[in-house]
């Protein structure tokens, strides 16, 4: 599957702005295909585990703390070139330096609160999917489990 899945989370400052289906919408209109969604809040631990890469990095206390403040909206996408074609969607982390038209663009509100989270590499989006979803939760286009 390497290639066609990524990941993504409508992280909580985007869904307390009212702007899930918003997002949903330019990520489906972009061929996008759902794979696998849930509306859930990440625990501390949970949140802590995931962003574990950065625990070295001095944000990373804000950016659990961040991701733990309210619900957010896990889904794995496919599409061929999914992780480059998302990254394009979603713009630069930073809002300010995104393109026009860039989810985070349109959404983010700071570098910090910026919309969308998206894998950076066909490997994160793998693992990651995997973190938030088990592939018993995974659905092709007709309805059946990938799993």
């Amino acid at each position: 599957m390497a290639g066609t899945i990524t990941f993504t989370m409508i992280k909580p400052d985007a869904v307390k702005n009212g702007h899930i289906g918003s997002i949903l919408k330019m990520i489906t209109d972009a061929g996008f295909r759902i794979v696998a969604m849930k509306f859930t809040r990440m625990s501390t631990a949970k949140a802590g585990k995931f962003y574990d890469i950065h625990k070295e990095r001095p944000f990373y206390g804000e950016l659990v703390e961040f991701m733990t403040s309210g619900p957010i909206v896990a889904a794995v996408l496919e599409k061929s070139n999914a992780v480059e074609d998302f990254r394009k969607l979603i713009g630069a982390t930073d809002p300010a330096k995104a393109d026009e038209g860039t989810i985070r663009k349109l959404f983010a509100t700071s570098l910090g609160e910026n919309a969308v989270h998206g894998a950076d590499s066909d490997e994160n989006a793998l693992r990651e999917a995997g973190f938030h979803f088990a592939t018993s939760e995974w659905f092709d286009a007709q309805g059946n489990c990938m799993g």
